[in-house]
């Protein structure tokens, strides 16, 4: 096993859906989507996300896209023209979700 950051194994777009931030995260490969179905969970996201997240996360499977969207509530101070984060519309978490490390099996990493 070896930790490397997620942005090895997938791309992630995000924006905002009123006070929630929407995060997809799409696998480069098909043989990655199966290992990122099992290690994101909504669970580790909520955790990665500490202090910024104040509520649930909800996570939707696309196995057809490789993708999982991830649903961050109570992320964005309330929203786009309410908010007095820095980043009232979500545009940054993608980038924040690809710094989170995963412990890969050395048989997936002599794919990447």
């Amino acid at each position: 096993m070896k930790k490397v950051p997620l942005s090895r194994l997938a791309h992630a777009r995000s924006g905002d859906k009123g006070d929630a931030a929407n995060c997809g995260v799409i696998a480069f490969k098909e043989a990655y989507y199966p290992f990122l179905r099992e290690v994101l969970t909504a669970e580790r996201v909520k955790e990665h996300f500490t202090g910024i997240c104040e509520g649930p996360v909800d996570r939707y499977e696309l196995p057809n896209l490789w993708a999982l969207n991830f649903v961050l509530h109570n992320t964005l101070g309330g929203g786009g023209t309410v908010s007095l984060k820095l980043d009232a519309q979500g545009k940054t978490v993608a980038s924040a979700m690809l710094l989170m490390e995963v412990e890969v099996p050395d048989g997936l990493l002599d794919t990447l």
